[in-house]
């Protein structure tokens, strides 16, 4: 079955009476990929070992292998910490957060746009966190 236009499925719950059936006719076209398996897909595509991803994402193994095992659901600043860890391109985090149901990163926020940057320059979470620190924004971790 051929998933169905967003605004469709957006016109069709604004007229609907029956969220139950509304659930069930449409039930092919929810995301079924999970947080660990958008994860797992973009962290194959690096060439680093959990252990260096833990380092590098300034978290602990634990926690990492939590998330990778679906025990642990990250924040958006976790994942974007992780995208940072396995020096990410733009598009790729941009594509994490969307399959995790997260806020994309905003050129018109100021706090994304240093995230941005630090990912178009390779930058590591500490360099990122140091420039968001200096422009009095939150920090990542």
């Amino acid at each position: 079955m051929e998933t169905r236009a967003t605004e469709k499925l957006w016109e069709d719950l604004r007229t609907t009476e029956d969220l139950t059936q509304f659930l069930m006719d449409n039930k092919a076209d929810f995301r079924k990929d999970t947080v660990p398996d958008v994860l797992s897909a973009l962290f194959r595509t690096k060439k680093i070992t959990k252990a260096s991803l833990a380092k590098r994402a300034n978290m602990s193994e634990v926690y990492l292998h939590q998330v990778f095992a679906g025990q642990r659901n990250p924040s958006r600043n976790r994942l974007l910490c992780m995208c940072l860890g396995m020096s990410a391109t733009l598009d790729e985090p941009q594509a994490l957060l969307k399959s995790c149901g997260t806020a994309q990163l905003y050129i018109r926020n100021r706090r994304d746009v240093i995230i941005s940057f630090g990912l178009l320059q390779g930058l590591n979470v500490q360099e990122v966190n140091d420039y968001l620190f200096n422009e009095k924004e939150e920090t990542l971790c």
